[in-house]
Formats: C-alpha cells, sequence, structure tokens
C-alpha cells in the first residue's frame, strides 16, 4: 500500500472546500486525488481551484474510481447513511460527516454494512475529540486536576435564518440540535466517558422553517450532570465549563479551534487559575491523518461508530423529552 491514502471527496460542500480539503492537503498520511458533484462543471472548477487532480461529475463515477481508498462524505444529513453505505459497498473506507444520519436507527444500519465489511474503516467525523485541547482537557480531569467531575455546562450558537439553508431545512436533518448540539452531547459523553441515565429537554421552533432554533437539555450521568443550550438564531458564540470538587476548567473555543492562534483552557483551583496554551494546529488534519493511518496500520479507528449512534440516541430521547414534557430514561 502506498504511505498516503488516496481520497475521494463526495460533493462540493462548503464545509470540504473551505476547511476540510485544504486541511487534509497538508497531512502527511493524506493525498487528496478526486472530487465529484452532481454538476461536473462544478466539480471541474473546484478540483482546479484546490489542485485536485481529478473531477466526477455524478457520486456514482467517484465511486468506480479504483483508485481512491478512501470517501470524505459531507452530504447533507439525509444523505449521510446512504452514501456512506454505497461507498463501502464499492469498497471505499468511509470518514462521514456528523451526525450520522437522521436517526439512531439509520446508524445502525451503517453498523451493519461496516461490520459485514470489517476489511473497511468507517467513523463519523466529530473533528473537535482530536484536537490536543480536548486530550488535554480529558488528561488533566483524569488526573484529577479538577477533583471529581460533577458538571459540565456548554453553550454552541451561531445565526442564520435562511430557508435556502440546508441546516434551515427540517426535511433533510436540519435544525440546531442535529447541527450544533450534537456537540455538547458528544463533548459530556466523551468528558464523562459514559452514557446519560436519562435526559431532559425543551425545543423552540421557528414557526416558518419548522427547525429547532433554541434547545436547552440536561444529561443525568449519574454521578454528575451536563447542562447545554445551542442555538442557530443568536449571535455567534461557544464556550464549555468543566466543574470538578476541586477546581474547573474552562475552554475557549471548544469546537470550531482555530487554526491560526493557539488554543487556550483555563484551568481554575481555589488557589489560582492557570492559562494553558495549546500550539496552533488544524484539527480536520489531524484527523484527516489518524484515519488514514488506522487504514494503513490495520488500526481501530480513534472513535467507533457505535459512539455515534449513541449520540443520536441521547439527541433523539431530548426531542422525545421535548415532546412528551418528561425525562426520558435511556
Amino acid at each position: 500500500m502506498n504511505d498516503k491514502i488516496r481520497w475521494g471527496i463526495l460533493s462540493t460542500a462548503k464545509i470540504g472546500i473551505v476547511q476540510v480539503i485544504p486541511a487534509m492537503q497538508k497531512g502527511e498520511f493524506c493525498e487528496v486525488a478526486a472530487i465529484a458533484s452532481r454538476t461536473p462543471e462544478l466539480a471541474k472548477k473546484v478540483a482546479k481551484d484546490l489542485g485536485i487532480p481529478r473531477a466526477y461529475g455524478s457520486y456514482e463515477a467517484l465511486l468506480a474510481d479504483p483508485d481512491i481508498d478512501a470517501i470524505y462524505n459531507p452530504l447533507p444529513n439525509h444523505l449521510h447513511v446512504p452514501w456512506s453505505i454505497k461507498a463501502i459497498e464499492a469498497g471505499k473506507h468511509v470518514l462521514c460527516e456528523k451526525p450520522i444520519g437522521l436517526s439512531a436507527a439509520e446508524g445502525q444500519q451503517l453498523l451493519d454494512c461496516a461490520s459485514a465489511h470489517p476489511e473497511l474503516k468507517v467513523m463519523e467525523a466529530f473533528m473537535y475529540r482530536h484536537h490536543p485541547q480536548w486530550r488535554t482537557a480529558r488528561k488533566m480531569i483524569r488526573a484529577g486536576k479538577i477533583g471529581d467531575l460533577r458538571t459540565i455546562q456548554s453553550f454552541f450558537s451561531y445565526f442564520n435564518d435562511n430557508p435556502q439553508n440546508i441546516r434551515n431545512q427540517p426535511e433533510i436533518g436540519g435544525g440546531g440540535l442535529m447541527d450544533i448540539g450534537c456537540y455538547p452531547i458528544s463533548v459530556s459523553r466523551f468528558i464523562f466517558d459514559a452514557e446519560p441515565e436519562r435526559v431532559s429537554g425543551i425545543l423552540e421552533f421557528d414557526s416558518a422553517l419548522g427547525t429547532d432554533r433554541l434547545s436547552s437539555a440536561t444529561l443525568d450521568f449519574g454521578n454528575g450532570t451536563s447542562t447545554f443550550t445551542c442555538s442557530t438564531q443568536l449571535n455567534p458564540y461557544q464556550r464549555v465549563h468543566i466543574h470538578g470538587t476541586e477546581g474547573r476548567l474552562e475552554i475557549e473555543i471548544p469546537f470550531n479551534a482555530p487554526t491560526d492562534r493557539p488554543c487556550k483552557i483555563w484551568h481554575q483551583t481555589r488557589v489560582e487559575i492557570k492559562e494553558v496554551e495549546l500550539k496552533v494546529c488544524n484539527q480536520y488534519t489531524i484527523q484527516g491523518d489518524l484515519f488514514s493511518q488506522a487504514i494503513l496500520n490495520n488500526m481501530p479507528v480513534p472513535t467507533p461508530l457505535e459512539d455515534a449512534i449513541a449520540n443520536m440516541k441521547v439527541i433523539e430521547a431530548i426531542v422525545e423529552s421535548h415532546r412528551t414534557g418528561s425525562w426520558i430514561e435511556l
């Protein structure tokens, strides 16, 4: 096998051409070899702009390319599972954007397909988990730097009320909880290293768009809690606070970590506040290289698909809690 994985990009989605592809092109183990669009002219333009050797006018043509090892799938949420399954059946490894699908049941379909092809690697692209700031935070917590972990508070918001934007189209998996609420849920499970026992949530919907624009939830882990609010119609902001019996951690930019300056963690104890500065890096580059190395070395992927399904179950439980007005057991 080559010392680099040859990647094909399934669509010209903005997140891919603006963030993920340029980052992967800087990776040690990634070679972005082809890109596909339903519009051949667009595929050719993006390929030229980004220096990608091959462009395809259909997703099927990309999957049929024998020189492509792995597929990155940044399609809209309702196309995550169908096209990831098609990629697996075409013999490609798959890195699929979050959330993994429209439901936990749909995610299970992808897991079943992946399990039938154990020679292929499949992972959800929760890029934040690979950033050193989160690896550092979890290491500090496990080392007892904040005492016993008790609660996590997260906030994530942006403003977008454009009805043409896929994030504002409920029939294809739009809405704040699916788009950004999945992050604080994932963070809570990642830091507690456990699944919540029960959840409670409340959602506010945009009457014109039909999507949830303001969502808040509480996750009960038995030995601690996590609370979060996310919104698609508030001033852009994000922050995570992690509290323990002896101190706390504050993550300055927890999810969309900057690539042009260091990230910061503030560690407060009963006697002082220390600033932990992380080296400048790109979490998308790290993600691409880690996934590529898993393929090259035939090792497990950093985050198994079971984790993606577990995250979807929490999202569904929050929606059910809002509908019923009660706690939902998991």
